[in-house]
């Protein structure tokens, strides 16, 4: 099997991958996205013979092209390009799952500085103000007060990107000081952990603390409604307890594992390639994938 990894760094996480391709003697393309080109009508000789491709770009705006590239070329691609583009956004996240009937924290989207007051009155305080692109838990607000959303709003609508004028607010949900990951295929969990922290973010990016989370039967049926919502693939699915139940806060589609793979014994990558191989030999059910 020839695995192309799309990417724009090389991180433990793609490393995990490559050491695991590479031991069962599959061949592996590794396409750094920032030297690469894409022709609109044909494949670049150096995508010849790929089986599947995973996506592995940092960068949101190279996963959407890319991802939408490799489909055209007719190259199977993990995750698709619909579930990149649901993913990527915030708004379109939350609307999937909310559609899907999915418990998600209450959310508002306003267009300008006084609706978006307006929304952020309706919640009261505290409530939350995320950037509708984004990871790694940056440029989110907590806010407390009335000057502090008047600031906040105000340094937003002068960044200048047009996504900064769209005001996502979400309520405060108050959790226990964590949050749960759980990393899933096509809706059935591979592992979870929960990621504490005395910050009111928890994201193991930010540093918090990680540690096994064992999946219980509520939430082994949300993340599969999660996944089935956004399309499928290879997801991280976020939770948030909410006293003995969960509300999914979001979906991610170049997640992350090098945290998970560290709490839990289970082998994240392993587990990963083989769900690589299934996915390449349904493609062509001709290829060899055995190592």
């Amino acid at each position: 099997m020839n695995v192309g990894v799309l990417y724009s760094r090389i991180r433990k996480d793609e490393k995990l991958l490559l050491s695991e391709l590479r031991e069962r003697d599959h061949e592996v393309t590794k396409i750094d996205v920032r030297k690469q080109t894409f022709d609109i009508s044909d494949a670049p000789a150096a995508f010849d013979g790929l089986d599947i491709v995973v996506d592995r770009c940092l960068a949101t705006s190279r996963s959407l092209y890319a991802t939408q590239f490799f489909e055209s070329y007719g190259i199977p691609v993990v995750n698709s390009h619909e579930t990149a583009d649901i993913c990527a956004d915030k708004v379109k996240n939350s609307l999937a799952l909310e559609k899907a009937g999915v418990p998600t924290p209450a959310t508002k989207v306003a267009f300008t500085k006084e609706t978006a007051m307006e929304a952020i009155e309706e919640f009261g305080y505290p409530c939350v103000l995320k950037p509708v692109v984004g990871s790694w838990g940056r440029l989110m607000a907590k806010i407390d007060s009335e000057s502090a959303a008047e600031a906040i709003l105000e340094h937003k609508a002068t960044l200048g990107h047009y996504e900064h004028k769209v005001f996502y607010v979400q309520e405060f949900v108050e959790k226990p000081g964590r949050d749960v990951r759980v990393l899933a295929i096509d809706g059935e969990p591979i592992a979870g952990m929960v990621r504490s922290s005395d910050h009111w973010i928890t994201n193991a990016a930010k540093g918090a603390e990680t540690d096994v989370f064992e999946i219980d039967d509520e939430a082994r049926t949300l993340v599969r409604k999660a996944s089935d919502a956004v399309g499928g693939g290879l997801l991280g699915v976020d939770l948030m307890e909410t006293g003995d139940s969960y509300t999914v806060h979001e979906v991610n589609h170049t997640v992350e594992f090098k945290a998970l793979d560290g709490a839990v014994e289970t082998d994240v990558a392993g587990t990963v390639v083989d769900w690589l191989e299934t996915k390449a030999q349904a493609a062509d059910p001709e290829l060899e994938v055995s190592a």
